[in-house]
């Protein structure tokens, strides 16, 4: 196998893991997370969003979270934010690195963001424009990039084209993401494939979620293509509000695991960030949805 020495990992846990949690979660509890994610090695922590509170209630507290988290030289604490508004949000916040996102279906894009593909880029503008002003890193996020939960397949030409958009725009990074799951090996390699026919492959992060199972094997496949940037939720949390029935991010802990196995560099601790899972689910009233962190929790049990 072709693979690399060494990867990095994003951490989406705060923000895409948490956002559709029907219970609150408090600040304390979100502050406390990013703080032991971070402590446990993670460089790249997404940590909240500025959209409309009426949307996602779980994020309104961003602000809050911000003003508290224990901020280490060194790592980065991305917020997503939909439009200037939300930039401007972020800026007072005195965020860094912002992500702004879009979806390869019109149709999901309409659901998600309530506005066309185009019309979201519209909003995109003034926002790379504000980060540039001020100094911050722009990560874009493209999502369904294999299916759509309500039009089916996307071809791999459409996800290309977008994230040069993204690229040319001035995201430094751009994000594709498996929104429902369905991808497998083949399709995921055919859509990187084309995409780094557009962008060059050290400027894209893939981002799995493990409705069928395949995200570990997906992310192996995409790392023998070059592949190097991956966003992982601990404990697997997340879903999609907009995709019914699918499940959350890939697990942290699994991808850590898998990557400890094959000898390849992180910088994550799997004890801490176990621990760490260990601590989310606790609060939220229920089981890890990666299958190492259940391992290692009964083995802590026996």
């Amino acid at each position: 196998m072709n693979l690399p020495r060494h990867v990095r990992l994003v951490e989406v846990g705060p923000r895409d893991g948490l956002q559709n949690e029907a219970k609150p979660v408090p600040v304390d509890v979100k502050v406390e997370l990013i703080d032991r994610l971070t402590a446990a090695g993670h460089a790249a922590v997404e940590s909240g969003s500025f959209v409309s509170p009426k949307w996602v209630p779980q994020m309104a507290s961003t602000d809050a979270v911000m003003a508290r988290i224990k901020r280490k030289p060194g790592v980065s604490y991305p917020v997503l934010v939909p439009n200037k508004q939300g930039m401007n949000a972020a800026i007072e916040a005195g965020c860094e690195e912002v992500a702004v996102f879009t979806a390869a279906s019109e149709a999901f894009c309409r659901k998600n963001t309530n506005c066309s593909i185009d019309e979201s880029f519209e909003r995109f503008a003034p926002v790379i424009e504000a980060a540039q002003k001020h100094g911050m890193r722009v990560r874009g996020y493209i999502s369904t990039v294999i299916a759509c939960p309500y039009s089916g397949e996307v071809a791999p030409a459409t996800v290309a084209d977008l994230s040069e958009r993204l690229f040319r725009m001035g995201c430094y990074e751009v994000s594709l993401g498996d929104t429902i799951g369905v991808g497998t090996p083949a399709k995921c390699v055919a859509m990187v494939d084309a995409v780094a026919e557009r962008v060059p492959r050290e400027k894209l992060a893939a981002h799995f979620h493990d409705t069928y199972g395949q995200s570990l094997a997906n992310i192996l496949a995409v790392m023998e293509r070059g592949i190097t940037v991956f966003d992982t939720a601990v404990a697997g949390l997340g879903g999609c509000p907009y995709a019914k029935g699918a499940s959350g991010n890939v697990g942290t802990e699994d991808v850590i695991y898998m990557l400890d196995g094959l000898g390849i560099a992180h910088g994550v601790d799997l004890e801490a960030i176990a621990e760490t899972g260990r601590f989310i689910c606790a609060a939220l009233g229920r089981e890890p949805a990666s299958k190492v962190a259940q391992a290692l929790k009964a083995k802590c049990a026996a």
